[in-house]
């Protein structure tokens, strides 16, 4: 299997998160990715994992790990195990890491971003993370439209406001981003 630079980075992200918090079950994965690529993408024009969100009802789904979460690639395998553990009256999907977080993947940029993130949700459950990936008039809350957009892409543009001083320029970098990473995968077909 051909592993991405993107691939590396997000399943060290989720090594990192499996580290850095508590509760790490599925759709807190999901979330933290989330917030972890939609604030890189609003600094920079570009996502830290590559992954693609649609909306769910539960919120942004990173839709390639959902398909991969019950059988994982071996490079996945290798990284975390997925653990049931017992909350009352549901088994929880908690993800140990069993190897080392590799930070030479990251910009120093992305890693702040990360431990922020862990800082800010460390002890927190999914459940409570639901105001701020469901917020009104965010990315996700505009493309679910009461259900209207279920399984729908989240554009990552969606996470810049319209009264940004840089939107034009981080949206200029996002689209060169693209066609460099399409032009790449071109001369490698």
């Amino acid at each position: 299997m051909l592993v991405s630079h993107e691939r590396e980075k997000m399943i060290n992200a989720i090594i990192y998160f499996a580290n850095h918090t508590r509760h790490l079950g599925k759709i807190k994965l999901f979330k933290l990715l989330y917030l972890l690529d939609f604030e890189h993408f609003s600094q920079t024009g570009r996502s830290v994992t590559g992954l693609d969100y649609r909306a769910w009802k539960f919120g942004p789904v990173p839709v390639a790990l959902e398909q991969e979460w019950e059988e994982p690639e071996a490079d996945m395998a290798q990284a975390i195990r997925i653990e049931p553990e017992r909350v009352i009256d549901y088994v929880r999907e908690t993800v140990a890491a069993q190897t080392e977080f590799d930070d030479s993947h990251f910009s120093n940029r992305e890693l702040r971003i990360m431990a922020g993130l862990a800082d800010q949700y460390r002890e927190e459950l999914s459940h409570r993370m639901i105001d701020v990936t469901h917020a009104e008039n965010g990315a996700w809350a505009r493309v679910w439209n009461g259900g209207r957009g279920f399984d729908q892409p989240i554009d990552y543009a969606m996470s810049l406001r319209d009264d940004d001083p840089h939107r034009a320029t981080i949206l200029e970098f996002a689209r060169e981003h693209q066609a460099l990473v399409q032009t790449n995968q071109t001369t490698r077909g």
